[in-house]
């Protein structure tokens, strides 16, 4: 008889500390994970059981980046000026260090207007991919292993603390990297959203390579236990997003295909439809703003985003 894992070994809650196996249950299970629930501070999380599966080294493939290159860089970095404005509207500095790059195209805005960029990214293809085709400085590694010398007056997690098995030790690490006064800014997919609480399981944050999962009131006392206080909590919705793992799986379940769509392939499509017009995409750009700050006025998204001063 084959032997059960013991899921909730080596458990611990980033947000209270809690180590208790008693204390935790759970509340989603899928086909590869099961997420828990603290049960002293409600923070919800994949245990390290299953993490131990995931490598981020090899997170992106050259392929990725060879589908990245060949998309539209005017849009994609005008998608991340909106980040970058609100980010002035909080915080008037300009050293401004970004946590899980990606592929640098926030970076280069923040080049673009006026910030002086760095950043760090554990893939290697994206590292190289930033350090080759944008010409950005960016460090190739873990966060955690990074020298803490630098000094910044903003510190950027999109899209990246849902993944860090030692959240709380990155949020930790930040407050030592920021001047007094520095803010940090954070986007995660929000398990209190309405979309969120509509799929449950079937949410399409909620997976294996996603090991946190906040809610406003989690987030907050992560923030708040190593210095920060919180300025801003509001609701955000990728629409790039929505439609690499929303519409086009939902396409080609239609199409019976067997095996998953990768990164690239995702990528792919998402160039095919913005191969238009400069003039035509300029427009869509000014649509698709104005929808996410009406959507984010009234709550609706599947992510947060956050934004908290060193005190």
């Amino acid at each position: 008889m084959k032997t059960q894992p013991d899921i909730m070994k080596d458990i611990r809650c980033i947000v209270c500390g809690n180590t208790d196996k008693n204390q935790f249950r759970i509340r989603f299970e899928k086909e590869d994970c099961t997420v828990v629930e603290c049960m002293r501070c409600t923070f919800h999380f994949i245990p390290p059981w299953y993490r131990k599966q995931i490598d981020y080294r090899e997170y992106r493939t050259t392929e990725a980046a060879s589908q990245v290159k060949s998309g539209n860089q005017w849009l994609k970095t005008e998608m991340n000026r909106r980040r970058l404005r609100m980010i002035r509207k909080n915080h008037k500095g300009r050293d401004l260090f970004d946590v899980g790059a990606g592929f640098g195209h926030f970076m280069l805005a923040g080049k673009n207007m006026g910030y002086r960029v760095s950043g760090i990214e554990i893939a290697r293809a994206n590292a190289e991919f930033i350090r080759s085709e944008l010409g950005l400085p960016v460090s190739e590694g873990d966060f955690l292993k990074l020298d803490q010398s630098g000094r910044y007056d903003i510190l950027t997690f999109w899209d990246t603390l849902e993944h860090m098995d030692h959240a709380d030790q990155s949020v930790e690490k930040a407050s030592c990297l920021l001047r007094p006064g520095g803010i940090i800014v954070i986007q995660v997919p929000q398990l209190d959203s309405v979309l969120a609480r509509l799929f449950k399981e079937k949410w399409w944050a909620m997976g294996l390579d996603h090991v946190n999962y906040f809610t406003r009131p989690t987030i907050r006392m992560l923030l708040e236990k190593y210095g920060f206080q919180v300025r801003v909590i509001k609701s955000s919705i990728e629409l790039k997003i929505i439609y690499n793992y929303v519409i086009i799986p939902k396409l080609k379940k239609r199409r019976k295909a067997e095996k998953s769509w990768t990164f690239a392939e995702r990528q792919q499509a998402f160039n095919r439809l913005t191969q238009k017009p400069r003039w035509m995409l300029w427009i869509g750009m000014r649509i698709y703003n104005a929808l996410y700050r009406t959507l984010s006025f009234l709550r609706i998204g599947d992510e947060m985003v956050v934004v908290a001063v060193k005190q």
